[in-house]
């Protein structure tokens, strides 16, 4: 009996969407490029991004694969629609080179693109990532077209198993959802060498006998970075063991999440209690990789997150971390007590007496870190990630998937 021909698996195109794009610096948008990166041989992306930097290219390339990029000011009328018609000129002339749009978080912009899609014939990959603002029950809550456009994804992938029950708490398809955890580069963000960390403390102006106390994440009212410096400072003010504290990211952005005033407010609190010199600020950087090997100690008090790609980062870096405790986000990376510390959302004093543990057991603080490499190794390495993304392609495409 003859065999029958293989047929060639049809190229996968896919169209991603999201916020901000690098050069630009946020969670979603650099999770989306390491998904790229990992798949850019098995697929074909065209990148389409919104940003408030109207001085980058509207047409780019990065690793190879292009980027559209549509600069909006979020405070203007006039600017979103011009962005809203910039949008559908890049999906119409770029038609052609996709099948697939992966939405990278919902915003008002998912109801063009879904429009638009359906209009094509595209199918929809829609990924949730920040508690609250991406879950089911709160877009209904906006506008009956805001959850249209919600709820007209032919798939769902929620990044943490907080963002999983509330889809489900939302009574939509449950066959629709999968779970897929943000994944990092764990050759990037690895534990250094002593003399590594040496020579990067001389490199980024870090040189201090004491413990080096970092924070990763935009000046914003959700993300604490005031509440960091105060539970540091109540240390620092005594403890001849605590370095200084690095805050890295933006503090003064077009960005609607950045509050400059929480900046003032901390640096002006620094120098009130004498620690202006102590506390460094790092705007931007494209080596975040050496500040989480540089520091000893990281700190998360988000009031509310996903599933923080800082505090992946920092974990697989090998330093140990402390968090806020926020249910199916944070808790679903540190087992308190056995690989970091958790403490409740907005709570100084346990912050500070979380930090003091640290630096006052060093052998646990080391544990602590090693313990966090290994869970990032185990379950969150972005190859693991990038497959379970390619498989959910290859799905609505009616593609053989392999396993993970």
């Amino acid at each position: 009996m003859p065999q029958r021909p293989v047929m060639p698996t049809p190229e996968l195109g896919v169209l991603m969407v999201t916020g901000a794009y690098y050069p630009e610096l946020s969670g979603g948008g650099l999770q989306c490029r390491e998904l790229v990166r990992q798949l850019r041989e098995s697929a074909r992306f065209t990148i389409l991004t919104t940003t408030a930097d109207p001085t980058l290219p509207a047409l780019d390339e990065r690793d190879g694969v292009p980027v559209h990029r549509v600069a909006v000011d979020v405070s203007s009328f006039l600017s979103k629609i011009a962005g809203a018609v910039k949008v559908t000129r890049v999906v119409l002339s770029n038609r052609h080179r996709f099948s697939i749009v992966h939405l990278h978080g919902f915003s008002q912009k998912v109801i063009l693109l879904t429009l638009l899609a359906r209009l094509l014939g595209k199918r929809i990959l829609l990924t949730l990532q920040t508690s609250a603002h991406d879950e089911a029950l709160q877009i209904r809550g906006r506008s009956r077209l805001a959850f249209w456009g919600f709820s007209q994804a032919d798939l769902f992938t929620g990044v943490s198993l907080g963002l999983q029950r509330s889809y489900h708490a939302a009574g939509l398809q449950p066959e629709k959802f999968r779970l897929i955890p943000n994944g990092v580069d764990i050759s990037r963000f690895r534990s250094p060498h002593a003399a590594e960390r040496k020579a990067l403390h001389r490199r980024l102006g870090l040189l201090s006998d004491g413990r080096i106390v970092l924070f990763v994440g935009f000046f914003s009212k959700e993300k604490c970075p005031d509440r960091a410096f105060e539970a540091w400072a109540s240390l620092a003010l005594t403890h001849g063991a605590i370095g200084p504290l690095v805050f890295v990211g933006a503090t003064r952005s077009r960005y609607y999440e950045v509050d400059p005033q929480l900046v003032d407010t901390v640096k002006r609190r620094a120098h009130d209690l004498g620690l202006a010199d102590r506390v460094v600020f790092v705007e931007k950087t494209l080596e975040i990789e050496h500040y989480y090997r540089a520091a000893d100690i990281f700190v998360l008090p988000s009031l509310r997150e996903g599933l923080p790609n800082a505090l992946i980062e920092a974990m697989a870096s090998g330093i140990a971390c402390v968090a806020s405790r926020l249910d199916g986000a944070t808790d679903g990376l540190i087992e308190d007590g056995t690989n970091g510390l958790l403490v409740p959302p907005g709570d100084v004093a346990a912050l500070a007496v979380a930090l003091r543990f640290l630096v006052d057991h060093p052998d646990r603080m080391v544990e602590f870190g090693r313990r966090a490499r290994q869970t990032i190794e185990a379950r969150f390495a972005i190859g693991q990630t990038a497959q379970q993304y390619l498989n959910a392609y290859r799905t609505l495409m009616g593609q053989p998937t392999c396993a993970v």
